[in-house]
């Protein structure tokens, strides 16, 4: 029988979801508080862990700068909890990104929203592709 998943994506998996309890329940730094883990890449030796995040209250680069520092900061109390919750031989080294793939394609939405809204303006027929939306919604 064929793995559907290397030990190595399990185990990120597994740390995705152990970091982000950890960051909800243990970690009191009101700097952290809306931070989303969006992903965790683990190296194929399972020393060294990649922990993607996202701060949903906010978008400046100097705060998201301070908060990644700060979760850095934090990397080796994380870890240690994460070795209490995760059966490994060695608990990877965590190293935090910032991961902006959320606001690129909220961004993305946006800017091709605005070219279909544009179109439509420009072929003056906005109001037939309304109701063609609306009837193929029912």
């Amino acid at each position: 029988m064929v793995k559907e998943y290397s030990r190595a994506q399990r185990v990120s998996q597994a740390i995705k979801k152990e970091i982000a309890i950890i960051l909800q329940r243990e970690i009191k730094d009101p700097r952290v508080s809306m931070v989303t883990v969006s992903g965790v890449e683990v190296s194929r030796d399972l020393v060294y862990a990649k922990v993607f995040v996202t701060f949903l209250n906010y978008n400046t680069t100097k705060q998201v700068k301070t908060d990644v520092q700060v979760l850095q900061d934090a990397a080796g109390f994380i870890r240690r909890l994460l070795g209490k919750t995760i059966r490994l031989r060695v608990v990877p080294k965590l190293t935090f990104v910032y991961d902006n793939s959320l606001l690129e394609g909220m961004r993305m939405f946006t800017l091709v929203s605005q070219v279909v809204q544009k179109d439509r303006f420009q072929c003056g027929a906005s109001h037939i592709f309304d109701k063609v939306i609306d009837n193929n919604e029912d």
